[in-house]
């Protein structure tokens, strides 16, 4: 299940453009195909700030989970039906998580290391606006839809663990770039052990900004707060890499070596191969990362 903005989504397209809408793909690449999910719980007209967009979606036992932005802040949304219907939260995130996205996992969260579920979000209250960090929430998998029942990650404690308050004024950064933390995806790869995070750069030489030139990063660790090590890393992309993308957990294969990028580039559902190379003992260790540093934990 998928997402799409300011769109009409598969063909046959939606009879009016939608600043959200949802979908569903099938297949494996380069064998893929997508249909249209309607749904008037879900759906929203408007053009780039002024319409509901989805920043995140979830499937935990069952029910389908999204986080939308736009809505002054960023709000909760779930179905039970496979996306037919849907109920909004209550309430919305009013502090920082302006752009916030789910950590995924295997299929309706299968292979997850614990049995809470993460939300991670630029350390803004606007999709819109770059921030000096990523922040991390936390919150049972069974009250994802209790506001009471969120953690914000808080630092580290002096045996290295990580530290949670029910307090979001206590968070802290899970990760630091100064000026260029802003849309992302994470999802964890069982193949490798580790989570794999995509982060888009906000700059762009294209005035219609990263969906047509720039650049990201993606980055890895063993747990879902860091410490994180740049893979990846790119100003200058040979296509645009999106407002946003991911490795989807379906397209990684079992021995490790192989995902699939999911991304907006040039405005369109687009995919690419990436594949990991082993370490090679005969060859020179790498230089340093072109990035500075911005993987690293605080």
């Amino acid at each position: 299940y998928c997402t799409y903005g300011d769109g009409w989504g598969f063909e046959p397209r939606t009879e009016r453009k939608l600043s959200l809408g949802l979908s569903r793909v099938s297949g494996e690449p380069p064998q893929l195909s997508g249909c249209n999910i309607r749904t008037s719980d879900l759906e929203r007209t408007g053009q780039g700030p002024d319409g509901a967009k989805a920043s995140g979606m979830l499937m935990v036992d069952g029910r389908l989970y999204a986080l939308i932005r736009n809505v002054d802040h960023s709000q909760l949304t779930w179905s039970d039906d496979r996306g037919l219907t849907w109920q909004w939260a209550a309430w919305k995130w009013t502090t920082s998580f302006g752009c916030p996205t789910f950590l995924n996992y295997g299929p309706n969260y299968a292979g997850a290391i614990d049995e809470f579920v993460y939300v991670y979000s630029p350390d803004s209250a606007s999709a819109y606006r770059a921030a000096d960090q990523m922040v991390l929430a936390r919150v049972d998998r069974q009250q994802v839809a209790s506001r009471d029942a969120y953690r914000y990650y808080a630092g580290v404690a002096d045996d290295g663990s990580p530290r949670w308050s029910p307090d979001i004024g206590q968070r802290r950064a899970v990760f630091r770039h100064d000026k260029r933390c802003y849309r992302s995806g994470i999802t964890y790869h069982p193949g490798l052990a580790r989570f794999i995070w995509c982060q888009t750069l906000p700059e762009s030489s294209d005035e219609r900004g990263p969906r047509f030139q720039g650049g990201f990063g993606v980055y890895e660790s063993k747990f879902p707060w860091g410490p994180w090590r740049t893979v990846y890393y790119t100003t200058d992309w040979d296509v645009g890499p999106g407002e946003s993308s991911r490795f989807p957990t379906k397209w990684m294969s079992a021995d490790g070596q192989r995902m699939a990028l999911l991304f907006s580039g040039n405005d369109s559902f687009s995919v690419r191969t990436a594949t990991i190379l082993p370490p090679n003992p005969g060859h020179p260790k790498p230089g340093p990362c072109p990035a500075p540093n911005p993987g690293h934990a605080p």
